[in-house]
Order: structure tokens, then sequence, then C-alpha cells
């Protein structure tokens, strides 16, 4: 079976199956998932815990003999595996399947593995534990959801930020749901109490938000300038290589000629609403222009042309995000480095 992060407290108050998988690349949901099965299982009287990490095709051999082994104290246990691949391969798929086939009632099986891809849902260890057992699939907070799920975590921790203070932690923290929640933690250890203000929040907030491409490209497409300036920047400051940078805006402005054609986008995962957003501003767009906007990032990159990548990158941005922009050099105005 299926479930959802909200369903997981009630199906545990009513039972408790044999495997769970927790998948995703969310390290505080998943964590808090993985401890409210570990403590229903410490109280259904699973006592013992192994916990097996799997990095090689070898260490499937150490989790099958540890599962055919009987326990120490002759108490129920939790076998934990923690994949580092959503994929384990043909050992790996074998072994698990193996195992979730087994009908031992002092097992508790939980697996906890990054985000499972459309292939790696399919595999046959995959189906075998939702025949037995539970998977939970964990999502990022969408940007338009985040200041909700930050407001419901402050009331747990008897906080009252206003709406802005939200707002600025939200943009602090933009991508990194347990840097934001340690922030709250913070606050809450410092002992506010009353309605937390955006001064205090600005004073009291770290700077952690984590970017990657592939948000940056959903805010261009998007056309949201303002979002993307700021993730590029991160990107930036983190020291992501301006190659990788340049393919996430390259493939924006791909899925936006491809919009303004009435074609398929390349189907990367994009969220419906920016790529509705991107199709309504994509006609009045000037392909040419970003086109050689992205040509004059690239050939900075790599040396080619004197000019700092990163700037041309932000140029790049406003282009995609519609925004006025200088106008490109034409060619014979380039000055290549020697």
């Amino acid at each position: 079976m299926k479930l959802t992060l909200d369903a997981l407290t009630g199906h545990l108050a009513e039972r408790l199956l044999p495997a769970y998988l927790i998948s995703g690349d969310e390290p505080l949901l998943a964590g808090e998932a993985a401890d409210a099965v570990r403590e229903r299982a410490r109280v259904a009287g699973f006592t013992e815990r192994n916990v097996h990490f799997i990095e090689r095709a070898s260490d499937w051999a150490d989790v099958r003999a540890a599962a055919a082994t009987l326990s120490l104290f002759a108490s129920r246990r939790l076998l934990e595996i923690r994949m580092a691949s959503a994929k384990p391969g043909v050992a790996g798929n074998a072994a698990l399947v193996a195992l979730l086939e087994r009908a031992d009632p002092d097992t508790l099986f939980l697996i906890l593995a990054p985000r499972l891809d459309r292939d790696a849902q399919n595999a046959d260890w995959v189906r075998a534990l939702q025949t037995r057992g539970a998977w939970l699939a964990l999502w990022p907070v969408p940007p338009e959801r985040l200041v909700g799920w930050l407001k419901a975590r402050a009331s747990r921790l008897g906080l009252q930020p206003s709406e802005s203070a939200l707002e600025i932690l939200a943009a602090r923290s933009e991508g990194n749901l347990l840097a934001a929640h340690q922030e709250l933690q913070k606050l809450a250890l410092a002992g506010y109490s009353g309605t937390i203000t955006p001064e205090v929040m600005l004073a009291g907030v770290a700077d952690s938000a984590r970017f990657d491409v592939f948000q940056l490209g959903e805010a261009a497409l998007a056309g949201d300038a303002a979002r993307a300036l700021r993730m590029l920047a991160g990107l930036r400051a983190e020291g992501t290589e301006p190659t990788l940078v340049l393919w996430a805006l390259a493939r924006a402005a791909r899925d936006l000629w491809a919009a303004r054609a009435g074609g398929q986008a390349s189907g990367w995962g994009r969220p419906a609403a920016a790529l509705s957003q991107g199709a309504q501003r994509a006609p009045r767009l000037p392909f040419a222009a970003i086109a050689r906007r992205a040509e004059r990032a690239d050939r900075m990159i790599k040396g080619r042309l004197a000019g700092e990548p990163w700037d041309e990158l932000a140029l790049l941005v406003a282009q995609i995000c519609a925004v006025a922009t200088p106008l490109v050099p034409p060619p014979e105005r380039m000055l290549a480095r020697a």
C-alpha cells in the first residue's frame, strides 16, 4: 500500500505492517517519518535494531546473513536498511524480494532510500514491499506552500511569528526544510513569546537557503525573476559550476520555445504551473537574443570571451523572465581573448 505523510500517524495508531519504505530527498521529513515507525515498532516489542548501510553490491550479503540469524536476545527486531541509491541493482533487488517474502513475525523491515524515479518505482522489490508493507514517498514542500508549512511547525513549538516573519524565513531557508525547522527551534529555545516580528526573524535567522539548478530552471520558466536571481546568487556562493547553471537555463529556454511552437516541453519533472506561466509569456520573448546571450555566457565560461560568466547568466535569467536588459553586442564587437 501507499501512504502519505499526513496519514502516517493515523496508520501507525491502528496497525504495524511487516515492512516500510520511506523514500525522498527531504532529510527532515524522512527522519521524522522513520522515527515514528521506530517508536511504534518499539512499543510493539521490536526492541532490537540492526542498521545496514548499502553502498556496494556485496553489502546485501550482510543483510541476508543478519536476517537469517536469530536475534541475540531472542527478541523481536527492527532491520533497518539505508540505501545510498534508489536502484539496488540485481543483487539488491533479489535480496530485498527474498527478505520481504519471508513470513517472519519477529522481524520488521524499515527501508530508507532516495527519491524513486519511474523505473525504480516499478522494480520487483518495490512491488513486493507494497504487497506486504507500506511505501511512504516524500516530496519537497512547494514554494507556494512553504509559509503555511512553517506556520504549522512554529505553532507546534509554541511560536507566533507574523506572516511577514514567516515569509522572511521561507526566503532565507528555501529548499532546506531541516534548516528552517532548526531556525524555529532556536527561536523556541530562546524563549520568544508573543508575536515574532520580521525584525526579530531577520536578526535571528541565518541565510541557510539551499538552491539547485532544477529550481532555478523552474523559476526562470515561470518568469519569477526575483526568485531566479536570488537562486543564481545562492548557486554562485555555493561554488556551483556555471556550466551546470547555463544548462538549466538553456533547458528552460528550450521549453519556452517549444511552448511557443505548440510542442512538448522537455519533461524533466517541471510543475504544471511553471509550464503554464511560461507558455503565456513565450510568444513575446526575444529568442534570438536569448540564444546570443547563452552563447556569450558559454564563451565566457570557456575563457574565449572577456567578461564575468555569472553576470552574463544573470542577464540571461532576466531575458528569459521577460525583464528588460541591455542589448547583446553584435558579434563583430565581441572582444575574444587570445
